[in-house]
Parts: C-alpha cells; sequence; structure tokens
C-alpha cells in the first residue's frame, strides 16, 4: 500500500516559490484502481512522479509498503524504480531504432536479457494484441499499438504498481477506449496497484478510488478516513 503523508513539493521559478503540492496526504490499497485528476497545472504529474520515486519531494513521506521513499539514497530509488514500479507515459516513450519486442526488454538490458524474459516479453505482446507486430519498430505502429508496447513494458517486470501519466492523452477515443481496457484487464489479473493521472473522468468507475487535485492541494471534503487517520481520497459509487 502506499501511504502519502503532508508531502510538499516546491520549485524556484525566478525570484518565486512555487508549490507544486501543499501538504497532500492520502492513501492507496494495494491492488486498487486510483485516478488522480485536477485541471492543467494543479500538481497531478507532480503527484504521480513522487510516487514513483522520479521527484523527491520537498517535505514529507511517501511510505510504500513500509518503506520510506524520502529516506532512500538515489541508488536505492533506482533500483525501486526499475523493480518495483512499472511507468506509462503519454508520449509512449519508444526507442525507435528498437522492435516491440525489443522496446519492452529495456528494463533488463543493462544486466542481459535471458530466454525467459524475453518469453515474457513476448507474451505480454500477445496479451496486449501485438503478437502479430513484434518486429516491428514504433514508426510501424499505430499511437494505440505504442501505448500497448509502452503497456507491456511496464508490465514486464512483474511490478507491484504501474503509473501512468495521461496514457491516452495523444489517442482518439476509440484507442483510448481500448487502452483502458487492456489497463483494466491487467490490473484485475494480476492484483496489480494502478495509478493513472488523466483529465477524462469518463474511464472512472464505481469503486475506483479519485484522488481531486487542485492548485497543490488535495480536495474532496468527504473523503474516507483509511486506518490510521490518512484521507485516502473519495471512493466512487454507483
Amino acid at each position: 500500500m502506499i501511504d502519502v503523508v503532508d508531502v510538499w513539493k516546491s520549485y524556484k521559478s525566478g525570484p518565486r516559490q512555487v508549490d507544486a503540492l501543499r501538504g497532500v496526504t492520502c492513501h492507496i490499497e494495494r491492488g486498487r484502481f486510483a485516478f488522480i485528476v485536477g485541471p492543467s497545472g494543479s500538481g497531478k504529474s507532480t503527484l504521480l512522479y513522487t510516487l514513483g520515486a522520479v521527484d523527491r519531494p520537498t517535505r514529507g513521506q511517501i511510505v510504500v509498503d513500509g518503506r520510506d521513499l524520502t529516506a532512500m539514497t538515489e541508488a536505492e530509488q533506482n533500483d525501486y524504480r526499475r523493480e518495483r514500479v512499472g511507468f506509462i507515459f503519454q508520449s509512449f516513450n519508444l526507442i525507435s531504432n528498437l522492435s516491440a519486442v525489443e522496446n519492452i526488454l529495456i528494463p533488463f538490458l543493462p544486466r542481459g536479457v535471458t530466454d525467459a524474459q524475453r518469453a515474457r516479453a513476448e507474451e505480454l505482446l500477445r496479451r496486449v494484441g501485438l503478437g502479430d507486430r513484434m518486429n516491428h519498430r514504433p514508426y510501424q505502429l499505430s499511437g494505440g499499438e505504442q501505448q500497448r508496447v509502452a503497456i507491456a513494458r511496464a508490465r514486464v517486470t512483474d511490478p507491484a504498481r504501474v503509473l501512468a501519466d495521461e496514457p491516452t492523452g495523444e489517442l482518439d477515443s476509440k484507442s483510448g477506449d481500448e487502452i483502458y481496457r487492456i489497463l483494466r484487464e491487467l490490473q484485475e489479473s494480476s492484483d496489480t496497484t494502478l495509478v493513472v493521472v488523466t483529465h477524462d473522468r469518463r474511464f472512472i468507475r464505481p469503486g475506483d478510488l479519485v484522488l481531486e487535485i487542485q492548485d497543490g492541494l488535495l480536495a474532496g471534503d468527504d473523503a474516507a478516513e483509511p486506518a490510521g487517520g490518512l484521507r485516502s481520497g473519495a471512493d466512487v459509487s454507483g
């Protein structure tokens, strides 16, 4: 599970200090499908990247499965990102001169790819409907297909959590629907915690956790209180 406790993130913008996050506290249970929503510039992506140890909070704590990300060394954070988190980005972030299956295997390249790892990458491609596109390069794939490759890459290390930043932001509505169908299927079949930043609320379902950010603050005074008093966000009811 993820506990975010009084997290602040501040930046310098010339002589001004900008507080992207202002005392955010929330709780995300293991295996949940959680959405971070809010207007542009509200701090959504900043919160997501602190959960993935891509960005370090100015102050506060982020405790994941009992480990405080904010107390980790840089090397420990690198290991955490590589082994425990899968990332999905709006712009896909595929390497243009690598095939679909090679892009999925990127997390293993520094240490060498085993036969078992390649077999898993190929199986994930089949699961996202790209079994006949394994050797295609990104320019040979549609936007929706590229995002499916990115989803498979995020799952290849079997991480406990997957973080997605506007995963359908560059796709048409039909491709976006397909991406969320795949995300739901992978999350439900593996009990992965999936946290998604989005502007599009139509993908939210009853039972999902919704964290609404505005001006760096977590909104929603009717949010449920989890054990320990941490504010969890609002559960969407039917």
